[in-house]
């Protein structure tokens, strides 16, 4: 009867939520997904209904790749017992690697995916995903948005604004609810090799507006209400180790720290933000004993909770992160992560062992019960906020016209063009003639990769006279030379797509050839806009700060003079330019023009 009770007083409280709702339908506030009283004692009222093992269950978010399964697949069982055995709290879908580059989701089995999953769920699963730049980011035919760093080029935040209601459309329509995004962090070290172009800039103030911006984009439509993460917190722009593979350290001092790193992040918090997430990284500074951040209660409660008095939703990175595992075993790390502060566990390897794990660590009196049902009840309140308790499954007819919207495509090509940036124009290389005869040298990481595809469709359709040599990092020198051996070029337009982390030696001692020939050498650098301090001799330096497609296609306008070239540097460039530099190109008919 305590049971049944419990049930009444909650279908009750979703009821009156119902009604309450229905009433203010016509009043579209542009405001942060707020906990309502109803929310929060429907929350509760449900939390009193649930065993304790369940509320440490709904504390994991557990990994999916976003495809359809035969039900008899290992991969279904998996996630058949995750979801309908454990009553984990949801699900993160991420793209798989295959054969060396990323292989998006596709729209609609990834819907069908997560209507499975729900339908199987005792409770409606919180679903998330890293969508960085939208949709496009996880799935293929969404709105192809340039990274961060391309939008703090174009100095415009209306444009991060944007992104994000376009970013909370696409996620309602595929059934993701929690974004995380956007990234706070403050790009100021040149090394970074996880953050880079992924963050808006290295300037704090110019990083907290548009964090704040797109905070306000995505809570801007009551129709399309997510969650959005800040991260990675308390700042991973400053580290030149990637977090997936090792530890980084923080070590700058406090005052450092108060001045940069933090402010997006307390930005973040006046703007209504609904979660943020830790980074698997040390901060002597806030804690001497050497664990990463999403372990250390002087980090998440001292400082996050208590000082910056963030009160929703602390999550993890991944668990599966090196950063954390090489420290720590999964169910030591996740009892650790709760009695920091954390809520939410993300992408644990092992959902069993690190419910156990918790289980057992409160059985001990080591991990109190009052730390699980304070993360369990924000959980279980931010589900009701986004109403997953009347509808948890989505419509498949309503992807198509979400994903391809012609106005939110032509918007994202539109801030891809205004970001990219020249910093270099000797002799006035730029913009190429349409008579010229151009030698375009394609540089990828690895041997078999999408990146650059549309830039060499592109260049092959605006130069016909042109010539097109792709080559990759783990091509000897030799090999390397022998790609020009008899090539005749007016220009050498030399496209890297390699990532930071990759090994360059060989391409360097390439393109350092080439720079130091007789023919003009035009660098344009993608994914690590950082890279132009090692060719000093190059004739143009040109950088749209992000390798999306969007700005593969910005590329190409900006070398043909097809497009003014505007964009400014959100980030100081060593020995190449300051910060806020950038020289201005007319396009084309502008020139012919004067």
């Amino acid at each position: 009867m305590p049971v049944l009770r419990a049930l009444l007083a909650l279908l009750f409280a979703f009821a009156l939520l119902a009604q309450q709702r229905r009433a203010v339908v016509k009043v579209v506030p542009a405001k942060p997904v707020t906990r309502t009283t109803a929310e929060e004692a429907a929350a509760r009222t449900l939390l009193n209904s649930m065993t304790f093992r369940d509320r440490v269950a709904q504390l994991i978010i557990g990994t999916a790749n976003g495809d359809v399964y035969g039900t008899e697949s290992e991969d279904a069982k998996k996630y058949r017992h995750w979801v309908k055995d454990l009553h984990i709290g949801g699900l993160i879908v991420i793209n798989e690697i295959e054969f060396g580059s990323a292989r998006n989701a596709n729209p609609y089995a990834m819907a069908v995916f997560l209507n499975q999953m729900q339908r199987l769920s005792r409770l409606p699963l919180l679903i998330g995903s890293d969508f960085e730049r939208a949709a496009s980011m996880r799935v293929t035919g969404g709105t192809q948005f340039p990274h961060s760093m391309a939008f703090g080029a174009t100095g415009d935040v209306s444009a991060s604004q944007y992104e994000g209601l376009i970013t909370a459309r696409e996620a309602r329509a595929l059934g993701v609810h929690w974004v995380f995004a956007p990234v706070a962090d403050v790009n100021n070290n040149p090394m970074n090799p996880v953050i880079n172009i992924r963050a808006y800039g290295e300037d704090p103030d110019q990083v907290s507006a548009h964090v704040t911006a797109f905070i306000e984009g995505a809570h801007q439509d009551p129709a399309a209400k997510v969650l959005v993460t800040a991260k990675h917190f308390p700042g991973h722009g400053d580290t030149d180790i990637d977090s997936h593979i090792g530890l980084p350290r923080l070590t700058i001092p406090r005052n450092r720290m108060d001045a940069t790193e933090l402010k997006p992040f307390r930005a973040a918090i006046a703007g209504g933000v609904d979660a943020i997430m830790t980074a698997h990284m040390a901060v002597p500074e806030l804690d001497d004993s050497g664990v990463p951040a999403t372990v250390s209660p002087k980090v998440l409660t001292d400082l996050l909770r208590n000082e910056l008095r963030f009160k929703n939703l602390i999550v993890t990175d991944a668990m599966n992160m090196q950063g954390l595992t090489e420290m720590f075993n999964p169910g030591e790390a996740s009892v650790r992560s709760l009695l920091a502060g954390a809520d939410v566990l993300l992408m644990p390897p092992d959902p069993d062992a690190s419910i156990r794990a918790v289980m057992a660590a409160v059985e001990q009196g080591r991990l109190p019960r009052q730390r699980i049902n304070e993360s369990a009840l924000r959980v279980l309140t931010a589900k009701a906020s986004l109403g997953l308790n009347r509808r948890r499954l989505v419509d498949l007819d309503d992807i198509a016209d979400t994903l391809a919207s012609p106005a939110a495509a032509d918007r994202a090509q539109q801030i891809a063009d205004r970001a990219v940036t020249l910093l270099r124009n000797e002799g006035d290389v730029l913009p190429l003639a349409p008579s010229s005869e151009p030698c375009l040298v394609l540089i990828n990481s690895l041997r078999i990769s999408q990146q650059g595809q549309r830039l060499v469709r592109d260049f092959r359709r605006k130069a016909t006279r042109g010539q097109v040599m792709l080559v990759d990092t783990t091509m000897p020198l030799h090999a390397l030379q022998a790609t020009m051996e008899g090539k005749t070029c007016s220009t050498i337009v030399a496209a890297s797509f390699a990532a930071i982390t990759a090994n360059t030696a060989e391409v360097n001692r390439f393109l350092t050839e080439l720079t130091e020939g007789p023919t003009p050498v035009i660098l344009a650098t993608f994914n690590d806009p950082y890279m132009g301090a090692n060719f000093p001799k190059a004739a143009a330096y040109l950088t749209p700060f992000s390798s999306a497609p969007s700005a593969e296609v910005a590329a190409a306008k900006a070398l043909f003079g097809e497009i003014e070239i505007s964009g400014h540097t959100p980030v100081s460039i060593p020995q190449v330019a300051p910060l806020g530099a950038g020289i201005v190109v007319a396009h084309r008919a502008q020139l012919a023009g004067r």
